[in-house]
């Protein structure tokens, strides 16, 4: 696995973020796509119209289960042009001190928007509750979705954000192997009764891979702060669309390779097939599941690294569109510029639409209602933007 993720030099000296005054807009662009995906695939998911590459299927990687790793892959790339831009003008124990509080903001925004889980009729069923089943009960389903998954993981990497390139290479390796033990390496050898996979799909099933889903959602923000800094670096020395490309497509291919483990391991043991159907391909037996699958529900190590390797290839070209040939699609632009309110407000929108929208509306009805929610969604970030308003934590 020493391949996860491409190694940089470990000494950033041509890379000079307080110089970049202007938004990037590859960055911008990158971010109002994924946020443009995130609404197709959330509003449109649960209609028969809809083929399933275009659905969370858990089964395989489909085009909707790109989307959410390319927040993290975006999130990368800025936390560290943030950070490395505060430790030029303020030194390091600032520039980790303004990272720390960025973290712990957005916790608290994640706690607001997502919530928690459950209830209590009567306090003396609260009563009940003790420190730990409260957590368990509150926190494991509904708190942790994309806002707080972004969150922690930030905060787990904020020590080696600001770093050269083999620190964070080696903490996303480490990060994928503690994942990978938790999982299935310590019950697979008899170590442990308990393992994190099995405990992500006890009732109530996880999301997104759960409170410990961290420990590979690593590997695509990682994956963004090279992105960085690659593209930051002198026209013509970073070559940031070549490395993309190459690193993205080695790194699907390995992701590839892992899951084809899924063949090795019950209940598929003895399929006698020794490769899997490739990413975007349904499987041939969806119910044969385990570790190795490529599902955004158990966060397994296959699916993120996967989703980090087509982050690369998706951000490529943007930065061959918007950054080399000056190409720029305005409603990305305004989705982009403000991506972590348009999440709010799609989300928003989303509740109020779609109780409207029946599952069995036609293909027309269902696209006309997300075409309302994008479209009052863009109106008033377009307002926010003319004015120069950005709200970000």
């Amino acid at each position: 696995m020493s391949t996860a993720v491409p190694p940089a030099e470990d000494t950033p000296s041509p890379i000079h973020p307080a110089h970049q005054k202007t938004r990037v807009a590859s960055l911008d662009q990158f971010r109002g796509y994924t946020v443009f995906g995130m609404a197709f695939v959330n509003f449109l998911g649960g209609y028969a119209f809809l083929p399933d590459l275009f659905k969370h299927k858990h089964t395989f990687f489909s085009y909707a289960d790109a989307i959410m790793p390319q927040f993290f892959f975006a999130v990368g790339y800025a936390f560290r042009l943030v950070l490395l831009r505060a430790m030029e003008r303020e030194g390091y124990p600032a520039a980790l001190r303004k990272g720390l509080m960025r973290c712990l903001g957005l916790m608290l925004v994640a706690f607001v928007v997502h919530g928690v889980s459950g209830g209590v009729g009567t306090f003396d069923e609260l009563k009940k509750y003790d420190f730990w089943s409260f957590l368990h009960a509150a926190f494991k389903r509904g708190y942790f979705q994309t806002l707080a998954h972004i969150a922690v993981t930030s905060l787990w990497v904020l020590p080696v954000i600001m770093l050269g390139g083999r620190p964070r290479l080696i903490w996303t390796i480490l990060s994928a192997l503690i994942h990978i033990a938790i999982s299935f390496g310590f019950k697979h050898l008899g170590w442990l009764t308990w393992s994190n996979y099995d405990w992500t799909l006890a009732d109530p099933v996880a999301i997104d891979g759960g409170p410990l889903g961290f420990l590979t959602w690593t590997m695509p923000l990682i994956a963004g702060s090279f992105a960085f800094d690659w593209c930051s670096r002198p026209p013509g020395e970073g070559k940031p669309v070549e490395r993309l490309l190459g690193w993205g497509a080695a790194i699907m291919l390995l992701a590839y390779g892992l899951s084809c483990l899924n063949l090795r391991f019950p209940p598929n043991q003895d399929s006698g097939r020794w490769l899997l159907e490739p990413p975007f391909v349904a499987p041939a037996d969806p119910a044969t599941k385990n570790y190795w699958t490529m599902s955004q529900r158990t966060g397994g190590v296959t699916y993120p690294m996967c989703a980090a390797g087509f982050s690369m290839v998706t951000m490529a070209v943007f930065v061959l569109l918007c950054d080399r040939l000056k190409w720029r699609w305005g409603v990305f632009d305004t989705l982009g510029s403000n991506a972590l309110l348009a999440y709010i407000l799609l989300g928003l929108l989303e509740d109020a639409i779609r109780p409207w929208v029946p599952k069995d509306s036609p293909a027309w009805f269902a696209l006309s209602a997300w075409g309302l929610e994008l479209g009052i969604c863009w109106v008033i970030l377009r307002n926010l933007q003319k004015n120069g308003v950005y709200i970000k934590v």
